[in-house]
């Protein structure tokens, strides 16, 4: 086993490269989502979620660069282009969306992908001693656990 000089197994270093960055580009997409539903949110409720949908995407927008720095610390290079991230992404696009439960859905949707993709780096990370992308995952699917309950609470379903 070669060791890189954060004391970290080389081989599975670069497998969490690729998994950060696969996680990269779904998080990019949903972060496009929050951006349009944001923008083109109507009705009644449109202050609430209007407010709501750009405290999320204010929030990815910090998830995202903490990713791509996770990517580089590890000593890979972060996806950086919408074509990437259209390749690699399973997170479901949201094109025109302007209903409010259509848009708190595609939240929802978005976020239920997200955590399987993150709690597979978890397991990865703990497997390989990486703790810093270990408390890094564990933070993100603890934050979006929380919001997956609002939503589904707003939508009136069950966990």
């Amino acid at each position: 086993m070669t060791l890189n000089s954060l004391g970290l197994d080389e081989k599975k270093a670069k497998k969490l490269m690729e998994d950060l960055n696969n996680l990269l580009a779904n998080f990019q997409t949903y972060y496009q989502n929050l951006r349009g539903i944001h923008w083109n949110i109507r009705g009644k409720r449109f202050f609430d979620l209007h407010v709501k949908f750009e405290e999320l995407y204010n929030d990815s927008q910090i998830k995202i660069d903490l990713i791509a720095e996770r990517i580089l610390t590890l000593g890979g290079t972060p996806l950086h282009t919408f074509d990437d991230y259209i390749k690699a992404s399973k997170v479901p696009v949201g094109k025109n969306v302007s209903v409010d439960e259509k848009a708190v859905k595609l939240v929802v949707d978005s976020l239920t992908e997200l955590l399987k993709i993150e709690r597979e780096i978890l397991e990865d990370s703990d497997k390989a001693d990486d703790e810093g992308t270990n408390a890094m995952m564990s933070d993100f699917i603890k934050e979006q656990e929380k919001t997956v309950w609002m939503m589904k609470a707003w939508l009136d379903e069950s966990i």
